[in-house]
């Protein structure tokens, strides 16, 4: 039988990659995001090139009864979720906690630490009366290190790390499976949203190396999902060769 993923955040990044290489590789994929028209393209574009089933809910993770509708759909549909990819994540501004902006601070813990629990909390459940399933967490180096003027944020990846954790407890006896992939710097729309649409100022987050792609990620991903069902990958970080903790990075210009 085919296996379904539901990836959030897929419209660009790491998510788009993971609807990549698992559709790829036959399974049936559940695209989100809040961009409604990127959204559409993508299912349009995916039904295309991949013989798999493709469907796609916009919602935005910070609201919890959008999260709860989407998921209702897909419990009226008989639709079960073998592979949760919670993927949708951001960071917005880069400042000290004194100069510290109140909207990036909740739209950052909006969205990494209740829109990963939103829906998960619909999720589980599902995953828990089939007898099976498996999360994915994307977490961040941010959520192993602080880094200077990243505390909100690394606390938001911090909280990522230690709800897989007790997801994992929670879930162990279920059968489900709980895992993290904590990625090091990663050139996609990260930096362009962390600075607000600067796109000088993101390029010049990845100038003089060579960081991980989203599909790099991806891999790792699709790696941890497909172990055999006796094998979990609680924590797998990834980083670039050039790129030795959060803030140290051999830069050739």
């Amino acid at each position: 039988m085919q296996k379904t993923v539901l990836i959030s955040g897929a419209t660009s990044g790491i998510g788009l990659a993971c609807a990549e290489v698992f559709a790829k590789n036959n399974y049936n994929i559940i695209l989100t995001g809040r961009r409604g028209d990127r959204l559409s393209k993508l299912e349009e574009e995916f039904k295309s090139k991949y013989s798999v089933d493709i469907s796609s809910l916009n919602f935005d993770i910070r609201d919890k009864d959008a999260v709860i509708q989407a998921v209702k759909s897909l419990k009226d549909n008989n639709i079960t979720i073998d592979v949760l990819i919670n993927n949708a994540g951001l960071a917005s501004g880069l400042n000290t906690v004194q100069e510290g902006d109140y909207d990036d601070w909740n739209k950052m813990i909006d969205t990494n630490v209740k829109g990963l629990l939103y829906i998960s909390r619909e999720i589980l459940p599902m995953m828990i009366k089939q007898g099976s399933g498996h999360i994915i967490n994307i977490g961040s180096i941010a959520g192993k290190e602080v880094y200077p003027n990243g505390n909100v944020y690394c606390a938001t990846k911090h909280a990522v790390d230690a709800i897989t954790k007790g997801m994992r407890i929670d879930a162990v006896k279920h059968g489900i499976r709980v895992s993290q992939i904590a990625p090091g710097a990663v050139e996609t729309e990260f930096s362009v949203v962390r600075f607000h649409g600067d796109k000088e100022k993101a390029d010049a987050v990845y100038k003089g190396f060579e960081p991980l792609h989203p599909e790099d990620v991806a891999d790792a991903v699709f790696y941890v999902a497909n172990t055999p069902k006796h094998v979990n990958i609680n924590d797998l970080v990834i980083m670039p060769t050039a790129q030795a903790s959060a803030t140290i990075m051999h830069k050739t210009e």
